[in-house]
């Protein structure tokens, strides 16, 4: 165990931001994972976080996986608790009502990529770095949930070939691929950090209705994986929740009204 902070949290104007921290490459080791674990249920609690941005420390790196060195030292049993725990790391990243989203500042490659598809949005800095999941190269899978995250993104079949060809390839074809949502331009990480704060902020009151588009991460990370029906019942209860909220009443007054909310998270 180490008493270094890996994970580093800070609070933006009602933004929550984690910052993986573990020079050169970020790469995590059961440490990381367990502050990384600690810092996503620090902002579920911190009623001052509305939004909360994951990204790495450093000008080249978002993250670049598990830590080789340390897996190529442990046991086959701690290799199997080490993705267990870190299946249920990311796991809360979606079940966390606030909007996560990945600020892929640098190479975003094999347990990297799979943080930031754990992520409910992805941004990428333009050249920032590549991307990919390598781990057959090892002669393993990605297997802190990348199987299961890349084929909900890209489809079965792409899924197969990007994991078994094991090829990283630039911000632009993850682009098209959809595994991120847009690429922002910037000649250092402060100015790309600066644009996907901007960019969150607009996720958080007076702009939008917190609770709103808390319940819609809801209904889809969890709807997704239920029945169609069951799904349905699950969008009528968040919704009923929003009903009797102030802020939707706020919302159908402002539009009544003709003039901007002014939502409070409330």
């Amino acid at each position: 165990m180490t008493d270094k902070t890996l994970v580093h949290y800070e609070l933006n104007d009602g933004v929550a931001i984690l910052t993986l921290d573990a020079p050169p490459a970020n790469t995590y080791t059961h440490e990381m994972m367990l502050q990384l674990d600690q810092a996503i249920v620090r902002a579920r609690f911190d009623e001052e976080a509305q939004v909360i941005v994951v990204t790495g420390a450093g000008e080249k790196f978002f993250c670049a996986g598990a830590n080789i060195q340390m897996l190529s030292e442990v046991t086959p049993g701690f290799k199997y608790c080490f993705c267990l725990h870190a299946n249920e790391t990311l796991n809360r990243f979606e079940h966390t009502s606030k909007l996560v989203i990945g600020a892929l500042n640098g190479h975003t490659v094999g347990g990297g990529l799979e943080i930031a598809m754990a992520c409910d949005i992805r941004i990428a800095r333009k050249d920032g770095g590549q991307c990919g999941l390598p781990e057959v190269a090892l002669g393993v899978l990605p297997g802190t949930g990348g199987t299961q995250r890349l084929v909900r993104i890209v489809g079965k079949s792409k899924a197969i070939e990007l994991m078994a060809g094991g090829d990283t390839f630039g911000f632009d074809r993850a682009l098209e691929l959809g595994l991120v949502n847009q690429l922002i331009e910037a000649s250092d990480n402060a100015g790309f950090m600066a644009q996907v704060l901007d960019y969150a902020k607009t996720f958080t009151t007076p702009n939008k209705a917190v609770r709103a588009v808390g319940n819609i991460k809801r209904a889809v990370q969890s709807g997704a994986e239920l029945p169609f029906e069951s799904a349905l019942t699950l969008e009528r209860e968040l919704q009923q929740q929003l009903f009797q909220s102030s802020d939707a009443g706020e919302g159908l007054a402002a539009y009544v009204e003709k003039r901007t909310a002014e939502f409070t998270g409330n």
